[in-house]
Order: C-alpha cells, then structure tokens, then sequence
C-alpha cells in the first residue's frame, strides 16, 4: 500500500475532529478571558515576588517571567491534562466496538482525533493571547505587562519547532488518558489525578527553573517539562546552539516511548475490553 493511502484514514480523521472543534468558537473566547483573569493573576503575583530582595538572584528576569506567563496562558489547552472526551464517550456507550472493526490502526485513529482536538482548542486561544498580551497591552501603554517577543529569529524557530513536537508528546500523553480511561470504562478518576501532576511539573503554574535548583536536573528531563517548559525555554534563548539541539532530541525520545508504551497498552486493552451491553 502506497503511504498516502495508507495515511489517508488517519489524515482525515485529524481534519475531521480538528474542524469540528473549531466550530465551538464560543468555548475559544470563554477560555481565552479565563485565561487573560488568570493571567493577570499570575503576573500580579510575580511582579510582587519580583519586587522583593529574594528575587535578587532569580534565574529569569521579570519580563522573561511574564512572558512566560503570557505563553503558558495561551498554550493551557495543549496540556495534557484529561482524555479526549469523544474516547471516554464511545467507551461509555460502546461505540468503542465500531473502532475495534474498522480496517485501520486503532491506536493510530485514536491520535490522530485527539491530535485535532488538542491542536484546535489551542489555536484559537494562542491567537487572542497574542493579539492580547502581545498588541493590545503595548498600545494601551502596559508595554512592561506585556508578551515580550523571542530575542532572535533562531529562537523563534526553535520554539516553533518544538511546540510542534509538544503537540505529540501532549497527544501520546493523552493516549495514555484514553486507555486508562478505556480499562477502566470511566475516565473521571484518572482525569482528576493527572490534573494537578501536570499543571505543576509542566510549568504551568510556575516556571519549572523558580522551582528549587537541587530539582533542576530531574524538571527539565521529566516527559511533561517537554509540553510547556522546554518550548518557553527555547523561546527565551535560554537553551541555544547544543542546548536547543538537546532539548528538542529529548522531547523526540519521549514521543517514541510513550507512543511505544501507549500502543502496546492499546493492544492488551482492545484485547480484554467488555463493550457496555454486550
């Protein structure tokens, strides 16, 4: 078989999913003004911490820290924090069985939908972050408040280059949401206990280089400082040259081995599912 018919299946689910989700533009704005109250919340906080004699030696400024800010706001939806709702779903209703028959890789379907649903929750949110923290602040004068852009094109593209790939180290991370959630034919308890795991060791809550040195090491080699920590990293200039080049190597060996272990978990799961009602 061809690749690009091979590919095709799971192509057009990504489309699909991706495009659905972005008809839900009433959730991208309600999202996007939580963001901004939290946000400013957060850099409120900052700005005192800053203030203060034991920011003294902080190993980021306070514009780099609001930046930071500003870019884990916008990229909140990326986090992997809960399964895809259409998985726990089908598994609910039993509609899991319609994958099971299809003539195509579950594992791979599944990542494929849940890539587009990620990707078009974040999309739109980053966009208005931007227009927001990165346009209007400075217009209305908040130029110190505001998403302060990378220091050279090299940055820029490396965090582009690796927010990319923090979309599939997210989805491989949410596929281990969706089996879980499919062993268990409930996905509620394991969505509460990834919550507070990920917004913490992904540097959302706080940037993971403010968190105390003697963790530096074990932060940034963890899989979910690859989501948020090490693009906001790249985007800052504070990994460079070797550093950048590791640093993005480091989130490609994670997708591969928790894609490995996602889909050999996959295949036991489908092996011993019980559809509801059959």
């Amino acid at each position: 078989m061809a690749p690009r018919e091979f590919l095709r299946p799971y192509v057009a689910a990504f489309a699909s999913r991706f495009l659905q989700m972005l008809q839900y533009r009433t959730a991208a704005y309600a999202g996007f003004a939580t963001q901004c109250w939290w946000g400013g919340i957060k850099v409120m906080v900052l700005a005192a911490f800053y203030s203060s004699t034991a920011a003294a030696d902080a190993p980021m400024t306070l514009a780099q820290a609001i930046t930071y800010t500003w870019l884990a706001q916008g990229l909140l939806a990326l986090l992997p924090w809960l399964g895809d709702p259409e998985v726990a779903l089908s598994v609910r209703t039993g509609a899991v069985a319609y994958d099971r028959l299809r003539p195509v890789n579950v594992y791979a379907l599944w990542f494929a939908r849940s890539a587009g649903w990620i990707a078009a929750r974040v999309l739109p949110r980053v966009a208005l972050m931007v227009a927001f923290a990165a346009v209007a602040l400075p217009l209305a004068g908040l130029s110190d408040w505001a998403w302060q852009p990378p220091p050279n094109v090299a940055a820029g593209a490396a965090f582009v280059v690796s927010s990319l790939l923090a979309l599939l180290l997210s989805t491989s991370l949410v596929m281990l949401l969706n089996i879980a959630a499919a062993s268990a034919l409930n996905e509620r308890g394991i969505n509460a206990l990834a919550a507070p795991v990920v917004i913490v060791f992904s540097g959302n809550l706080l940037p993971l280089v403010l968190l105390p040195d003697a963790w530096q090491p074990l932060l940034l080699l963890q899989p979910l400082a690859g989501v948020m920590d090490i693009p906001a990293r790249l985007y800052f200039g504070q990994l460079a040259g070797a550093g950048a080049l590791a640093a993005i190597g480091l989130q490609c060996i994670w997708i591969a081995l928790v894609v490995a272990i996602g889909h050999a978990s996959m295949t036991r799961t489908m092996r011993r599912l019980e559809v509801q009602g059959g």
